[in-house]
């Protein structure tokens, strides 16, 4: 009997199934479900800078070029009129004095004007009014240092016993330039100390987190009695100008 060779087109066929077959099984087979991913790790939290607290202290002087003189008159007398009016004429005359010197409106300013009632205490323990005393106080701003002896005689000649010196001080114009450099010094002292610190720890001077002023004021010389004037010269010392400032500051140390 006669056997019968598959066409080729029956081969191609059949091999077509087994694969088709093949693919169907392992598409058959179930896909493992895909793990969840696993948590990020929380981030620990970034630890506190390390930090230094200085204190740095500036000073700054200048030569004054300004003086203020503080005069006055002073009468007595036994009732409360007379000794104004005694007080206003030795004012006025002083006032004149200080016009004269060529010293501006803008410059002089009443400090205080009063009268009040002279007082003698008894052996009783009792006290009795024995007359009126009037006073007033101006302040005389000097532009020009070196006409500030000149200018005290010629006020105390014009007001003659009524006339009193209270005190001379003396200051600069700018005084903006003095706290300016007093500032730049206490900032240098504070940062100097900080660096120190720094290298003592092992560690490098980080970042300025904070600073903070504190105002040391602006000293002036003692005011000087008149007991301390020469009534010939009037000799003054206006020696010199200091201004003082402290600041704290805060660093990080890295």
């Amino acid at each position: 009997m006669a056997v019968r060779t598959p066409s080729p087109l029956v081969v191609r066929a059949a091999a077509a199934a087994v694969l088709a077959g093949g693919m169907l099984t392992a598409g058959a087979v179930p896909a493992l479900a895909a793990e969840p991913a696993a948590p990020a790790p929380h981030s620990a939290p970034a630890p506190a800078p390390t930090l230094v607290t200085v204190t740095g202290d500036g000073q700054s002087t200048a030569a004054p070029d300004i003086a203020i003189l503080h005069i006055g008159v002073e009468s007595t007398a036994k009732t409360a009129q007379q000794a104004l009016a005694a007080q206003n004429k030795a004012a006025d005359a002083m006032l004149a004095a200080v016009r004269e010197a060529g010293i501006a409106e803008k410059d002089v300013r009443t400090e205080s004007l009063n009268v009040s009632a002279v007082t003698q205490h008894e052996p009783n323990g009792a006290s009795k009014v024995t007359g009126y005393q009037a006073g007033q106080v101006f302040s005389v701003r000097v532009r020009d240092i070196d006409r500030a002896g000149s200018v005290l005689q010629k006020v105390m000649d014009a007001a003659g016993d009524a006339g009193r010196i209270h005190s001379v001080a003396f200051d600069v114009a700018d005084t903006r330039r003095l706290r300016e450099r007093a500032r730049t010094a206490a900032h240098r002292d504070a940062h100097a100390k900080a660096a120190q610190y720094a290298e003592l720890s092992g560690m490098k001077l980080g970042r300025l987190v904070s600073v903070n002023e504190g105002d040391s004021g602006m000293p002036r010389p003692v005011a000087l009695p008149a007991v301390q004037f020469d009534k010939e010269g009037v000799p003054v010392a206006p020696g010199e100008i200091e201004d003082r400032i402290t600041v704290t500051e805060v660093y990080e140390l890295r």
